[in-house]
């Protein structure tokens, strides 16, 4: 599925006044290829999802949205149920024992899953290709969420989002509070998915797990995509500071002295007027105190005043 995202802008209502949670997000995803959203905590990288699939609680979105081509933003909450959601595009949620209700058993929770989206084929059939899928047994639909070790239950919600065979998945955080030996039994899973035919937008902290699973990298910071490229680029040759810092964040077999980044992330409730990044950045210039416009790379942009004369190399 071809995802085309333009301008993209998500606003939360607060007591405090609006929080400007994604600020013109603009990338394009060709069909069959997967996406990787990468950030530090509250940079909206969960609230791009929640308006990709509009499961956007409390929120408003503006901009553009195209899958396959058709806007989805002009269609009815109706419409968009009926031919998109769960049908097209699905998520995986963060927090798999939030996502299942622990009174009901696993298999009444696929089947009100069916229900709700007027499934009308085979139940029997279409959860058996589901749980088949993820490498979990039958047994598993006879149980309740809380028999379930951490990794079944984050391959339950993953199966859930995979019910109705969705060309696009959303991935926010499928590894969070899993211990190492699980995150790599569901990272080896997305990677088969993904060999089957299934694309993903895997939505993380953690710029090593995306090595493994996406085409393009989109770095988000302070509710803005501040670099966004193919993913050899990206690794090799990062632009923006902020995505060179999170790099050097990342602990490897070299030896390397992992690094930080020096400062906090800016508010949402009323975000700077200048590069949102120049507060932390060491290269920062005179220049940087205004907001930089997206400048072209190789593969896609960055919104860094430093590549200002650069672009026309590109």
């Amino acid at each position: 599925m071809e995802l085309s995202v333009k301008d993209l802008v998500a606003r939360y209502s607060s007591s405090q006044g609006p929080v400007y949670a994604v600020e013109k997000v603009t990338f394009d995803l060709p069909e069959g290829q997967s996406i990787g959203i990468a950030g530090e905590s509250a940079c909206g990288k969960s609230t791009l999802g929640l308006s990709i699939i509009r499961m956007l609680s409390g929120g408003k979105t503006q901009g553009e949205i195209f899958l396959d081509g058709e806007s989805i933003l002009d269609l009815s909450e109706t419409e968009f149920n009926e031919k998109f959601r769960w049908k097209k595009i699905s998520m995986i949620f963060q927090g798999a024992m939030n996502s299942l209700d622990p009174v009901f058993t696993i298999k009444d929770q696929f089947e009100e899953v069916l229900k709700q989206h007027n499934f009308q084929g085979d139940i029997k059939k279409i959860i058996q290709d589901a749980i088949s899928s993820v490498s979990l047994d039958e047994d598993i639909l006879k149980k309740y969420p809380h028999e379930l070790s951490g990794g079944m239950k984050q391959r339950v919600v993953i199966t859930m989002a995979l019910l109705l065979k969705p060309k696009f998945v959303i991935a926010d955080e499928p590894t969070t509070a899993l211990d190492v030996l699980i995150q790599a039994q569901i990272i080896n899973l997305l990677k088969k998915l993904k060999k089957d035919g299934m694309s993903f937008m895997l939505i993380t902290h953690d710029l090593a797990v995306l090595s493994e699973i996406a085409d393009k990298i989109g770095i988000m910071y302070g509710g803005q995509m501040v670099e966004f490229g193919s993913s050899s680029e990206i690794y090799k040759n990062p632009k923006h500071p902020y995505t060179q810092g999170l790099l050097k964040s990342i602990p490897t077999l070299r030896g390397n002295t992992p690094t930080y980044i020096k400062g906090i992330p800016p508010s949402l409730l009323d975000p700077p007027t200048e590069c949102r990044f120049l507060e932390r950045c060491p290269l920062a210039i005179e220049k940087c105190k205004k907001l930089p416009p997206k400048f072209k790379t190789k593969t896609g942009y960055v919104q860094c005043w430093l590549y200002e004369d650069q672009e026309s190399s590109n």
